[in-house]
């Protein structure tokens, strides 16, 4: 019988390297907010018609909710296991796994599905210059194995920068960025000025949706559009200074919020809706080309293939740091604790996500369009990322229930808001998911079949169940008797009354 897991090896402590902008840098370029323009504009719009900038807005404030939640809870328990470590102590073990099993697998296929868009936004980018086939082979920018293969190429010299050091990436991503912002805003900021479709209050009435069923699949994609912010908190043990994961977490949020209005106010002052939902793969380059000739209507292009790039290292940051937790928790094998003595990283997690995300995404080649397998991807993250998100935010909630009685800023700050915005999320998804079951009367490998929308998800949290059972029978992993993840330190210096401290 093997024996219980104490402690975690001894190779793992993390190197304090950055502050607020370097962790700006690493959550904004997560939340990857020219991708989600370029592509997601287009797959907003084919939920939600022109509502789109009310639907941000709509979506901004249940995940503001939630970032309350993780900066008050990073605040008297900073660990880079975040979720899976807060969930498990307020909500006990089995949910706090779930919630880092959920987090590490959906980022996991993010990586596998941003392969096809680097791939392809790529391939559009040298077909500008002419460039539309190597030895007889047609690049494609639509043909998902063409794609995936280019992007796997960049994925792996992406995992090389994230292995090797997280100050140096995040230095990197903050010039990416620099250059991303400055294009998207100039050329949003000259559609709102030149478009010719007329600018409408419309387009901000909440109550203007076809259906409940449009607005909740619309919620679903603008939520996880501006998933990533919480990588802030991925590297708070690596922060230098405190509190410094929670201003760069809002920071990304707040900066995301206007960069996501802009441009969808942008795209539909040059694009009519049928454009708009024509295109959701090349919406970027099709508003640039109404706006610009070349070589300017380019520039927004190269500015999508830089955010794409910096989103791929910027989702291997967190989903390393979350393996590594729960890796020196024993939930997960030791190899994911690993931390390499030259570069203060989790290296080891860092090329097993890299490798993993390389399985998926050559699995994904069977759905032959990039459109499709986006739109399929992102219904199943969806669903997962308002699971752990709701989860999260409930856990703040209880864990902080006595500051009900400390008055009403405190209770509807560090309680009431935390509580309905993980409702909030249960709700969207449980909408969703009965929207998908409803929609098909059988099974079949369609994006657009219902049964097939849900099995990713299902089958992610059947076989988180099934890993969560081996730590705990088979690895004795003592994360399953206390609920409680280890520090950067291997030392507990939470104390009950932390979470009463106002």
């Amino acid at each position: 019988m093997p024996s219980p897991t104490n402690g975690p090896p001894p190779n793992r402590q993390l190197r304090r390297s950055i502050g607020v902008l370097d962790g700006w840098a690493v959550a904004a370029s997560s939340t990857a907010a020219t991708t989600s323009i370029g592509i997601g504009m287009g797959l907003l719009a084919g939920a939600v018609g022109v509502q789109l900038p009310i639907l941000l807005i709509l979506a901004f404030l249940p995940v503001l909710g939630i970032a309350g939640a993780y900066s008050r809870l990073n605040r008297v328990e900073p660990n880079c296991g975040n979720g899976y470590t807060w969930v498990g102590v307020s909500l006990g073990p089995w949910l706090g796994f779930l919630t880092g099993w959920l987090l590490l697998v959906g980022v996991i296929l993010f990586l596998a599905y941003t392969c096809a868009i680097v791939g392809s936004v790529l391939l559009q980018f040298t077909a500008k210059f002419g460039l539309y086939s190597i030895g007889g082979v047609q690049l494609d920018p639509n043909a998902t194995l063409v794609c995936t293969v280019i992007g796997l190429v960049v994925l792996a010299l992406v995992a090389f920068t994230a292995a090797t050091g997280l100050a140096r990436s995040a230095r990197f991503q903050a010039v990416l960025l620099g250059f991303e912002y400055i294009t998207i805003v100039g050329f949003c900021l000259w559609g709102i000025a030149f478009g010719h479709q007329p600018f409408e209050w419309a387009w901000f009435n909440p109550f203007g949706f076809e259906s409940v069923t449009a607005l909740t699949q619309g919620l679903v994609l603008a939520v996880f559009i501006y998933w990533g912010w919480d990588a802030a908190f991925s590297v708070t043990e690596e922060t230098t200074t405190p509190g410094a994961s929670a201003r760069s977490g809002y920071i990304t949020l707040f900066s995301a919020l206007a960069l996501f209005l802009t441009g969808a106010i942008a795209f539909q002052r040059v694009l009519t809706p049928a454009e708009l939902v024509a295109h959701p793969a090349d919406a970027l380059a099709f508003f640039a080309a109404r706006l610009a000739g070349e070589p300017f209507a380019s520039l927004p292009l190269l500015a999508l293939i830089l955010s794409a790039v910096a989103s791929m290292l910027a989702a291997l940051i967190p989903t390393a740091r979350q393996a590594l937790a729960m890796g020196r928790d024993a939930t997960l094998g030791k190899v994911w604790a690993r931390v390499h003595p030259r570069y203060g990283t989790p290296a080891a997690a860092t090329v097993l996500s890299a490798l993993i995300a390389v399985l998926i995404a050559v699995l994904s080649v069977s759905i032959p369009q990039v459109g499709a397998m986006i739109l399929a991807s992102i219904n199943a993250i969806g669903i997962l990322v308002a699971l752990y998100y709701g989860l999260t935010a409930l856990a703040c909630a209880v864990r902080f229930r006595a500051l009900l009685r400390a008055g009403p800023g405190q209770a509807l700050k560090v309680v009431v808001v935390p509580a309905l915005s993980g409702l909030v999320m249960f709700a969207i998804g449980g909408v969703l998911v009965h929207s998908y079951l409803t929609k098909s009367d059988h099974f079949a490998l369609d994006p657009d079949n219902g049964y097939f929308q849900l099995l990713c998800p299902g089958v992610v949290i059947a076989l988180g169940l099934v890993v969560a059972a081996v730590a705990k029978w088979g690895r004795r992993s003592e994360y399953f008797r206390t609920g409680r993840g280890t520090d950067d330190l291997n030392l507990d210096l939470r104390t009950p009354e932390a979470d009463h401290v106002s």
